[in-house]
């Protein structure tokens, strides 16, 4: 099934605010959020997610802390700053807005 490019640049677009909400309650590893994210449905792969969290942490959104892994090497767990707090929290009142918008023109 062809999927619109219109559709796949929203879904692109929702990558980030999704990547903060999977670590707004807990901290996480990159599989715990990738699974956190297919979990619910939402098509994700490492090779985004990677570079994602990295810009995620630059922009001060993320912080990350290494935990010794009782199966192989130390694994980055990551959780949200006050700023990615704040973020998040801008993009649920926006997307609630686009949400009311477009439930409600032309009905």
């Amino acid at each position: 099934m062809q999927v619109d490019p219109k559709l796949v640049a929203l879904r692109r677009g929702l990558l980030e605010p999704l990547v903060l909400a999977a670590v707004e309650s807990q901290q996480r590893y990159a599989a715990e959020i990738l699974a956190a994210l297919q979990q619910a449905g939402f098509p994700a792969q490492e090779g985004t997610l990677y570079p994602l969290l990295s810009k995620l942490r630059r922009d001060g959104f993320v912080h990350h802390e290494w935990r010794e892994s009782p199966s192989g090497p130390p694994r980055k767990y990551f959780s949200l700053t006050d700023t990615g707090r704040a973020q998040l929290a801008a993009f649920r009142d926006h997307w609630n807005e686009l949400s009311r918008v477009i439930n409600t023109i032309g009905r």
